[in-house]
């Protein structure tokens, strides 16, 4: 071969004839696109011939109606039939059954310029697991892009990605760019829809692969009918995995937020009612100021059982934290640690409870008794949930070891 392999010895592993391997492998998913798909196929065989690769083209066809299939095979493409309907099932349909050691992937729509792929076979050449391409970067055609994507959806969504997982990307949604076959085998990626897109950059960022970003024109499409996109429902599916995907942002960042507040809130007005302007605040707030500990400690448990299980199931790679973790937090040290807030908080309900009996079981102040009770049975309660937390943990953990 007169072109780089990164990882040759890896190449038996994905094909069993070598003259069935081809450098690159252009995927694009298709559900009713026979009035562009001629161009694009056109288009990749052009851009195949510039950048002088060997490669195929492949129509991951989603279940179309109207002769994209015949149109595709017509023009020399081949055709991947994937029965499970949706964008990532289609691209994902397409990827694995490709040929090439580079994969490069891009809507059918005319929307991208396959004959202009040189800066993404040339960054996979020279070693990099993921090429991002930048419409930000590369410019955006008048009527290319709706408003709302271009000046809301797309940087929140991208500043989002950058925030929660390092990704070096400034625009998570391209529709394309390239990857190596065998890196994308690796990120074992699960979604169907169109937050594929999101997951691919998600997972090549947390797996700390070589990524790198190109700019990228949009061109608008030439479709005569509406896109597939629905902004607000596949903003949504965006917006939620990257949520689900980030335990720390998801629960334990707003967690630790809520929980040093409200304890400190607590502790303000343990003493008694605090002046703010004209009212005061006194045991109503103390009240709720508990209860928010209370739910806010039970986030913060969830992100180390979302963390754990991303990590068990394979979602998220090893952590050296997390590993870490055993060495000072076991089943043993939580119990004690729990049996001791439970043994505080009954003995402080004693105290409470000797207090009425010095009046005979009578009438008491709710304002300084129930600066005795509330903090008691918050007590108990974290003690409580500490205790069970350290179970689960452990029955978490006999998986991982």
């Amino acid at each position: 071969m007169d072109w780089p392999f990164r990882s040759p010895e890896l190449l038996p592993r994905y094909y069993s004839r070598m003259d069935e391997l081809v450098e690159v492998s252009i995927v694009m998913p298709c559900l009713n696109e026979a009035e562009t798909l001629a161009t694009c196929i056109r288009k990749a065989r052009t851009g195949l011939e510039r950048v002088g690769a060997t490669g195929e083209i492949i129509v991951a066809d989603n279940g179309s109606t109207d002769g994209s299939q015949e149109i595709a095979r017509g023009l020399g493409a081949r055709v991947i039939e994937v029965g499970e309907r949706g964008y990532g099932s289609a691209l994902r349909g397409g990827i694995e059954a490709a040929r090439g050691v580079h994969v490069i992937i891009g809507d059918s729509d005319d929307s991208y310029d396959f004959s202009s792929i040189e800066q993404l076979v040339e960054k996979l050449r020279e070693g990099f697991d993921l090429v991002m391409g930048n419409r930000f970067r590369g410019g955006i055609d008048p009527g290319a892009m709706p408003w709302k994507h271009r000046w809301i959806g797309n940087p929140i969504l991208t500043a989002i990605g950058r925030l929660f997982f390092h990704s070096p990307s400034g625009d998570f949604h391209c529709g394309m760019r390239a990857l190596r076959k065998e890196a994308y085998d690796r990120m074992k990626l699960r979604t169907t829809g169109m937050e594929f897109a999101s997951e691919m950059a998600v997972r090549a960022s947390l797996m700390q692969m070589k990524i790198t970003e190109v700019p990228i024109r949009l061109h608008k499409d030439g479709r005569s009918r509406p896109p597939h996109l629905r902004s607000w429902r596949d903003g949504w599916r965006h917006l939620r995995f990257m949520l689900l995907y980030s335990p720390r942002w998801l629960f334990l960042v707003p967690g630790s937020i809520l929980f040093i507040t409200s304890v400190t809130l607590a502790i303000w007005l343990l003493p008694g009612g605090r002046p703010v302007g004209a009212v005061v605040l006194d045991i109503h707030t103390l009240l709720v100021a508990t209860f928010l500990a209370i739910a806010s400690y039970q986030i913060v448990v969830f992100a180390l059982f979302t963390k754990m299980f991303a990590v068990t199931e394979g979602f998220h790679p090893s952590n050296t934290q997390l590993n870490r973790l055993p060495r000072f937090v076991n089943l043993e040290t939580g119990v004690i640690a729990g049996m001791a807030l439970v043994v505080i908080g009954i003995i402080w309900m004693a105290v409470a409870v000797w207090s009425w009996r010095s009046v005979s079981f009578g009438q008491l102040d709710p304002r300084v008794t129930m600066r005795q009770v509330i903090p008691a049975g918050a007590l108990v309660s974290f003690g409580v949930q500490t205790i069970f937390t350290s179970f689960f943990l452990s029955i978490m953990g006999l998986k991982r070891r």
